[in-house]
């Protein structure tokens, strides 16, 4: 069993990127890679680019990622209630390959956090909603709300109601997927 896991941001300094590294963590003797959305950074995708350009070479290799996964955690970062410009160009560009639905039908744990008080709920909302139609199976979602009142990176999160919620989905995709 491998997990592939990725934030939704070209942030250095991701809280979504600490969020979904500290959730790939809770899987231990399981084959683990966390990719980082700066390794695929390509040109803004337009139709034109690919007609003369084709499909980037970094689009492929991320789409191969997916591929060689059982398990995606995608924490997504949310900017004006919607993707980031980083992930929804890479999004964009694999959605372009031809006879592929874009997350390879992977199953997917769903993840985002903000630091305000939806803790990028939209976002996540967006995702679900696109998530049929793109090869993306969506098994369990968390959000987790208040980023730094919740989250210590060596702690992971510290709100009691929320670890308790997330432990509960954490356990559920063990039970199903991994036993």
């Amino acid at each position: 069993m491998k997990i592939v896991a990725f934030a939704g941001s070209s942030s250095k300094e991701s809280i979504n990127k600490k969020l979904v590294t500290y959730v790939a963590e809770q899987f231990p003797n399981v084959e683990k890679e966390i990719l980082d959305l700066n390794d695929y950074e390509m040109p803004i995708f337009s139709v034109d680019r690919e007609k003369h350009e084709g499909i980037p070479t970094l689009a492929l290799e991320f789409a191969e990622k997916i591929d060689s996964a059982d398990l995606l955690l995608i924490a997504l970062a949310e900017h004006n209630s919607t993707y980031t410009a980083a992930f929804k160009n890479i999004f964009d560009w694999i959605s372009r390959i031809k006879d592929r639905k874009h997350f390879g039908g992977k199953n997917v744990f769903l993840l985002a956090t903000a630091p305000g008080p939806a803790g990028g709920r939209h976002v996540v909302g967006a995702f679900e909603a696109r998530a049929p139609y793109s090869g993306a199976e969506i098994i369990q979602t968390f959000v987790l709300p208040k980023y730094s009142e919740n989250f210590d990176e060596k702690q992971g999160i510290t709100n009691a109601e929320l670890k308790k919620e997330f432990e509960e989905k954490l356990e559920k995709i063990k039970k199903e997927y991994f036993s």
